[in-house]
């Protein structure tokens, strides 16, 4: 398991690149064991909710990001199955309101953070300010930000200071007790094809399909490009980015689980021990009970 963890980590972008990773990779497990190895995988990460929760000093924010048809949705509903609802909160991120362009960029993913001893995943994240703006920049003149009026003001040093913010962001939180998990679900463009047409092949997926998902894929290099320089400009030792491979929605899935799990383990959890005086008083209550 250790092997699929460094194999898909990444902390520092210095000399990342996507070319070096695969997106159909399956290292050796086969897909007709997948669905016990990840059953076994949640009741293990289920066991340690139960203790983060009960430990209440860390929180922890897993961020899914992908091209459409990736498998976030599909990740979350697998991977996070056997978790306490209690303890963990799903948000999906869409186009921002009018009141969130009214904040800074980050406003309104502070607010959706997880609480200590809660499990936080958010299904696209704050990393959408230098993905799908990099690439479409026109929709940062809703932002209303100081001194950018045209596209043409967007340049380099914008996207310096947004990743700088988005760094700032990680190590403030991650200071404080928030551990950060950054998952990239790496698709190749032929698949993504093949999941669209079974879109609108299928009737009960159509409402998953979008005209508009085949206009983007005319700019599947821009998002490479934008994923890698963020993934470059945001990696490190605490906040890690995690290239998986998402061809094979089953492995995906397995993987996600393997480095949740790993994760929970080396925050070294435990339950609370209760003090002398107030286990004198469980005993008490016990004996009142008993005498009922």
């Amino acid at each position: 398991m250790k092997d699929i963890i460094n194999k898909f980590k990444v902390t520092d972008g210095k000399n990342f690149s996507l070319k070096n990773f695969d997106t159909d990779y399956s290292a050796d497990f086969k897909k007709e064991d997948s669905e016990e190895v990840l059953k076994d995988l949640i009741e293990q990460i289920s066991a340690l909710q139960s203790a983060m929760y009960a430990d209440d000093r860390y929180a922890l924010l897993i961020l899914f990001q992908g091209m459409d048809a990736a498998g976030k949705d599909g990740a979350i509903e697998h991977t996070m199955s056997g978790l306490n609802p209690q303890g963990c909160e799903v948000y999906s991120f869409k186009q921002p309101s009018t009141e969130e362009l009214d904040h800074d960029f980050l406003w309104r993913h502070f607010k959706a953070l997880p609480e200590y001893g809660q499990i936080g995943v958010h299904n696209r994240s704050h990393y959408e300010n230098v993905l799908v703006t990099k690439v479409h920049p026109e929709l940062l003149m809703k932002e209303h930000l100081p001194g950018i009026y045209s596209v043409k003001d967007v340049d380099k040093k914008f996207w310096d200071n947004r990743y700088e913010s988005i760094r700032c962001f990680e190590k403030h939180l991650t200071s404080n007790g928030t551990i950060i998990i950054k998952f990239f679900l790496y698709m190749s463009k032929d698949e993504q094809k093949e999941r669209f047409l079974k879109r609108i092949e299928d009737p009960d997926k159509n409402w998953k399909f979008s005209a508009s998902d085949v206009y983007e894929r005319k700019f599947w290099n821009d998002y490479m490009d934008a994923y890698e320089k963020a993934i470059k400009e945001t990696a490190t030792d605490r906040c890690p980015w995690y290239i998986l491979p998402a061809d094979k929605k089953w492995f995906t899935r397995i993987a996600i689980s393997t480095i949740i799990l790993d994760t929970l383990k080396n925050l070294k959890l435990s339950y609370p021990v209760l003090p002398k005086e107030e286990k004198a008083k469980l005993e008490e209550a016990k004996k009142k009970l008993l005498e009922e």
